[in-house]
């Protein structure tokens, strides 16, 4: 008997013979064929990954690193010979202590006529041979003496003077608030470039009248315009001497603050 291919078109054709071939089933057994090869390669792939992933997975499996369990001695040594021979250093005996070549003569009280009064010319000083190396910074101690070149010279530093904010009396004006205005509205300029533009408006401006009156440190609080800004510095800084401020009776430095208007006419 001869093997029939159930997936071949005449065994199709054979059993829809005089059928309805529009129906699904004619379409199916058409296909089966493929179906049949696309189920096998699938099942072959996944036998294949089966079988393979424990080898796969041992592959990218990070190998355990070893762990050395061996502890390693340290041979033992020799202790090393010391010597005694060694020669202790001789003490040294301390340099004996430098006299003062400046020598205090008590004085002695004589009569008038037993004094004989002697001086040396300009030309006999400048032509001895006495030089003074040695300073008693002491008096006349003939052991405390001191080299002159160990004698340093006194730096003093200047102590940043105090500026304070309120105090008992505040500094004034010569002549008052109203002679300070009229300083500053006779010596003030308006800016050109300000009056061009229509600026308008106060500078406040804070300086420092020190305790001798001076006007100093002066700065811009709050600014209008910088030309108007750099005119009201100027005024401000040619302004005369204040009656400086006091605290307790003693003059001290105080932080002033002036506002500067400009107005247009």
């Amino acid at each position: 008997m001869a093997k029939i291919d159930l997936t071949s078109l005449e065994w199709r054709e054979l059993v829809f013979q005089g059928k309805n071939k529009q129906y699904g089933a004619y379409q199916l057994r058409g296909e089966s064929n493929k179906r049949h090869n696309t189920a096998m390669i699938i099942i072959t792939v996944v036998a294949i990954v089966g079988f393979s992933l424990p080898k796969l997975i041992e592959m990218v499996k990070p190998k355990e690193r070893e762990v050395v369990t061996e502890v390693t001695t340290l041979s033992k040594l020799e202790k090393p010979e010391v010597k005694n021979d060694i020669k202790k250093p001789k003490a040294v005996e301390p340099p004996p202590a430098l006299k003062s070549s400046i020598k205090f003569t008590a004085p002695v009280i004589k009569k008038d006529e037993e004094v004989k009064e002697e001086f040396k010319s300009q030309e006999m000083l400048n032509n001895t041979k006495t030089a003074i190396s040695i300073a008693d910074v002491k008096g006349n101690d003939e052991t405390g003496g001191k080299d002159i070149a160990d004698v340093k010279q006194a730096v003093t530093q200047e102590v940043e003077e105090k500026v304070y904010t309120v105090i008992e009396q505040m500094p004034v004006f010569p002549g008052g608030d109203v002679e300070l205005l009229k300083y500053i509205r006779d010596h003030l300029n308006y800016p050109p470039i300000a009056a061009e533009n229509g600026v308008q408006g106060k500078v406040t401006l804070r300086f420092v009248v020190s305790k001798s009156g001076t006007v100093d440190k002066v700065e811009v609080v709050r600014s209008l315009d910088t030309a108007c800004d750099k005119e009201a510095v100027r005024v401000v800084k040619s302004l005369p001497k204040f009656i400086p401020g006091k605290q307790n009776g003693v003059n001290v430095s105080v932080w002033y603050t002036l506002p500067i208007t400009f107005k247009l006419n």
